[in-house]
């Protein structure tokens, strides 16, 4: 595929017309400043057929200059924008000496307005050269700093200065430098997390493959014949089993939602009723932890339009999640109250804090601190999705979830639903 050019547009779709226009707009001026004087009329006749073939000659250089580019031509911009600057004296010291030698004024007069000429011409070159400088400078300033950014530099800045179009040029340049350095910081966390996501599927799927498979091994080479051990094997393999079976399920379900697949069946939904199953589904569980487990649902609290099983998998993830980082004799407290246009759902526990600086990737895949590397007193493992799963269904409801923890206070996992779903 061919690459797009991007060509610049002309300043005016009729420059030959223009230039002429100019021509005799700067000739009728010159008349109407001399014809009131005193003047013979061949005189008149004679400055103003200079000029007009003086005109035609700017005319045909300058159209020549721009139809046929010959400024690019230069190696140099300085050396360009130096010519305009001498041709420009040149025409100018051309029409004044001329037209002073057509009015046949004394020879002394003539050799002094050459010399004047000669003197404003030399001046005005050195004052554009330097102006020209002024400009170049920065035009190379910028090409070195384009070089830099394309070895792979993008840390380069310039110092944007002036108000004219190349200082607008080097705004852009940076700001397209700074829009480089963060896709290419992107980039780099993308990959991190990549090579994150690989070794820790590797580990989640190499621990229970290895544990299977030294048990049934066991079995089969008859190291294990009792029927109790036998048995005891064959669960571990099951719950081996299953949990390779929600890894498998929650990357499923992550993909869906990196990609933006997740599809989401809305439906009016009673949200009290649908926490009260999730509570009574977890009830047994966090009896069996020694944890107490309590409910505080506000009256104004009712109907509103979600996709049940997803807020469920939600509830039932946080839940799992308190209840497992809860000790003994711990309560865990989920307080659903409306705020503004949103349905606000607490989860609390009192016993478990997290540190300060895992707050920041407590959402995101596959993290977990220590202590829920190990299983807990039934050999359940989590896989380090769930969190990242409940981030990803609250956010494609339009809502919004955060954990706040602190020493002696414990930890609060918080989301918000709105009351009304957006319009697609």
């Amino acid at each position: 595929m061919s690459t797009p050019v991007i060509t610049l547009k002309q300043q005016s779709r009729y420059p030959l017309l223009l230039f002429i226009i100019l021509i005799f707009a700067s000739l009728g001026a010159a008349m109407l400043v001399i014809i009131p004087h005193v003047m013979p009329g061949d005189d008149i006749a004679l400055l103003a057929g200079f000029m007009l073939g003086t005109g035609a000659l700017t005319i045909a250089l300058s159209y020549a200059l721009w139809r046929f580019g010959l400024v690019q031509w230069f190696r140099s911009l300085r050396w360009a924008l130096l010519l305009v600057i001498v041709l420009t004296v040149s025409l100018i010291f051309m029409n004044v000496w001329v037209t002073a030698k057509l009015m046949f004024i004394e020879y002394s007069d003539l050799t002094l307005t050459t010399a004047s000429l000669i003197f404003a011409g030399l001046t005005a070159i050195a004052f554009g050269f330097f102006v020209a400088n002024t400009m170049t400078e920065r035009i190379c300033q910028l090409a070195i700093a384009a070089e830099q950014l394309a070895r792979g530099d993008l840390s380069i800045r310039l110092e944007a200065y002036g108000n004219d179009e190349l200082a607008q040029l080097i705004a852009s340049f940076n700001s397209m430098a700074r829009s480089l350095q963060e896709v290419d910081e992107q980039k780099k966390a993308l990959e991190k997390t990549r090579r994150d996501l690989i070794a820790w599927v590797s580990h989640d799927l190499r621990t229970p493959l290895a544990t299977m498979r030294v048990m049934v091994e066991a079995m089969a080479d008859g190291v294990v014949t009792d029927e109790a051990t036998v048995q005891r094997y064959l669960q571990n393999t099951q719950r081996e089993i299953r949990h390779l079976s929600r890894l498998i399920d929650d990357l499923f379900e992550l993909a869906q939602l990196d990609v933006g697949h997740i599809r989401l069946s809305y439906q009016p939904t009673c949200l009290p009723d649908l926490i009260s199953d999730t509570i009574g589904t977890m009830e047994a569980r966090a009896q069996n932890q020694g944890v107490q487990l309590q409910c505080d649902i506000a009256p104004d609290v009712d109907t509103l339009p979600l996709a049940p099983d997803k807020i469920q998998r939600v509830l039932y993830n946080l839940l799992d999640n308190a209840i497992t980082y809860s000790p003994a004799g711990e309560q865990v407290l989920l307080k659903v109250y409306c705020e503004e246009a949103n349905v606000r759902i607490d989860i609390h526990n009192s016993g478990a804090h997290i540190a300060e600086h895992d707050l920041p990737h407590i959402f995101t895949s596959f993290y977990r601190g220590e202590r829920s590397r190990a299983s807990d007193d039934e050999g359940k493992r989590g896989t380090g999705l769930g969190l990242a799963i409940a981030r990803g269904f609250i956010e494609a409801h339009d809502g919004k979830i955060w954990v706040t923890s602190a020493p002696q206070q414990g930890t609060t996992f918080s989301f918000t639903l709105p009351l009304r779903q957006a319009a697609a």
